[in-house]
């Protein structure tokens, strides 16, 4: 995943969306005023394993793949950019950023963390510019006949940014590592339970003895054939496993570094393009060019990110910072042919991503579903998206956003229809306390430090349901970090968030937010046949057909209503310095920066 909750990324717009996960996925913080994400067109990971090992795929070390220009000028990656073909190297590159909730590659569950986290680490799989899985620390694969045994061999090369070879072992304990219920991984089981042994090793004391799971001191799904060779056992074919071992959880930590420095964090000995060299929470970010990088070095001699904030759009005038996201309120001048900033504009299209108001299904009033589908139908987000948000985004019509795979418009989506959102409240269990004034409170909890402003498109979907359901909704504000924690814990009755992709494939989506089972189903939403399906899709080899089952589920969980559906990111905007090359605006989070270089 990214499982990544995030606050918004577009600057201006999604002033107003409050918070973002999923783990791939756009990639700032709007705190940090970024651009806007996109640019390479995604394409799904095949749907079949393959039947031989001479028939696995070959990932290769990353090219920049080529991609049609966004109209517009939106930076997309162009097909002649290898590490074989290096312009010259140097400079450093200033943005502003936010303070992110962790940088311990099995912990992460948010954008903001994995925007540092994918620069510094790295795991034995990556995503290239156009969203495939390629291999990174790994230089060759084979999967087995029937589609369960992945055989990885290191590449000679890889190594830790101190210069110490990354050997198979790391692997195996950096795997056990983010399974050990010690680690309190919220991300493990979601994006390895797919290994054989990993669900028994994150079974802890307590539940052992309860009967719950069976505990094991290892992760039997991991082997080590030799030094540079490992070897992963899954329990079922899935055409997703690949892509997802790159998602944090998988990355290749330094035992002995971690094991024997408490504060390890500090400067960490990753695999990544960049080293960690100044963290200053709350002022400051310096990633440094790594020459060990077994992938050739960087081309900037560093990354800096201010953590203090400022006024983006005046920095970027003062030629303090080299790109910036652009504001609803400064686009009109920019799009003018005439002002000087003009051709330093960049569009580029929305997001993988879904935003949306959680509803707990095990508390009140949430546990009957007619409450659930009233409160879809009493809000008229076309008229927001236009009005509040200047038609920024798109109101969301299903779980799956426009552009990705399994993506289908022939959904019964919600609209604006407040007579009917007040028959099925009167239709509810909650009828009678509505009318006589004992409805149960409901408390709505956003990120955002105390007193900050709330923003307006959820101000107006409050009122909204006040005027036409006589429901009051109370606002309480949480800072990320501990929002991040509460949502995983499942603590809050209501709460906005967002999803960005973290690989191109549906399951990331259905499977991971909503199966009743899974660690990132935050609302206690469950129906049997959505997980029987959502289980047959796992396995399932034609792309067609697991296409439509979860297309079958995207249905199923509407009707069902277990969010309020908000938005669909919408096209955006970003400046960027015209000595800046190659700064790729993407729709999901990947390492990126060791491709930007300056061309003056």
């Amino acid at each position: 995943m990214r499982k990544i909750f995030r606050i918004l990324l577009m600057a201006a717009v999604l002033a107003a969306l409050v918070g973002l996960v999923a783990c791939g996925g756009s990639d700032e913080p709007e705190a940090a005023a970024p651009e806007p994400t996109v640019a390479a067109t995604a394409t799904s990971v095949p749907d079949t394993p393959p039947t031989a090992a001479s028939e696995a795929p070959a990932p290769t070390t990353e090219t920049a793949m080529a991609a049609a220009q966004p109209e517009g000028g939106s930076r997309a990656p162009s097909a002649d950019l290898t590490f074989d073909d290096r312009p010259a190297q140097g400079g450093t590159l200033v943005r502003l950023f936010a303070d992110p909730p962790t940088l311990d590659p099995h912990l992460a569950g948010d954008v903001t963390s994995s925007v540092i986290i994918n620069e510094v680490f790295g795991g034995l799989v990556t995503l290239s510019l156009d969203y495939q899985p390629v291999l990174d620390l790994a230089e060759h694969l084979s999967i087995s006949e029937d589609g369960l045994v992945y055989t990885f061999i290191l590449r000679e090369n890889a190594k830790f940014q101190d210069g110490k070879p990354v050997t198979a072992h790391d692997v195996k304990w950096s795997i056990e590592r983010a399974a050990d219920p010690d680690t309190l991984s919220h991300t493990a089981e979601t994006y390895l339970g797919d290994i054989i042994g990993v669900k028994d090793k994150l079974c802890s004391e307590d539940d052992a003895a309860a009967g719950k799971c069976t505990k094991a001191d290892e992760v039997r799904g991991v082997r080590v054939i030799d030094d540079r060779t490992v070897e992963f056992t899954i329990d079922a074919p899935k055409s997703y496993f690949l892509a997802k071992l790159s998602y944090p959880s998988a990355f290749v930590l330094d035992q002995e570094q971690v094991t024997e420095d408490g504060s390890w964090l500090d400067q960490p000995n990753g695999t990544g393009p960049f080293k960690l060299a100044t963290y200053e929470i709350g002022e400051l970010i310096i990633l440094e060019r790594n020459e060990l990088y077994h992938l050739g070095p960087p081309h900037l001699e560093s990354v800096q990110m201010i953590l203090s904030g400022g006024s983006a759009m005046i920095m970027y005038e003062n030629d303090e910072i080299h790109l910036t996201g652009v504001g609803l309120d400064d686009l009109p001048r920019l799009l003018d042919p005439s002002d000087p900033l003009h051709p330093q504009l960049h569009r580029s299209p929305q997001d993988f991503d879904v935003f949306y108001i959680g509803l707990n299904s095990e508390q009140p009033p949430f546990d009957d579903v007619k409450v659930r589908q009233a409160l879809n139908y009493a809000i008229d987000l076309q008229s927001i998206a236009e009005n509040v948000l200047d038609g920024r985004v798109s109101p969301a019509t299903g779980v799956i956003p426009p552009g990705f795979p399994a993506y289908t418009e022939n959904l019964r989506s919600y609209h604006f229809n407040p007579d009917l959102a007040r028959e099925l409240m009167q239709e509810s269990e909650y009828a009678d306390a509505l009318a006589s004034g004992d409805f149960p409170r409901i408390t709505l909890t956003i990120s955002g430090s105390f007193g900050a402003a709330i923003p307006t498109y959820l101000e107006v979907i409050l009122e909204q349901w006040r005027q036409e359901l006589g429901i009051e909704v109370d606002i309480q504000q949480t800072e990320w970090a501990t929002f991040l924690q509460d949502v995983n814990d499942k603590k809050y009755q209501m709460f906005s968030l967002g999803w960005i992709a973290d690989y191109p494939d549906p399951q990331n989506f259905l499977d991971v937010l909503l199966h009743s089972e899974s660690q990132s189903n935050h609302t206690n939403y469950a129906n049997p046949e959505v997980d029987r399906l959502l289980e047959e899709a796992r396995t399932e080899r034609d792309r067609g057909r697991r296409f439509e089952l979860y297309n079958q589920v995207e249905q199923m969980v509407l009707d069902d209503a277990p969010w309020v559906w908000t938005w669909f990111s919408g096209e955006g905007y970003a400046l960027i310095k015209p000595e800046v090359s190659d700064y790729f605006l993407l729709q999901m989070s990947i390492p990126k920066y060791r491709y930007v270089y300056f061309n003056q």
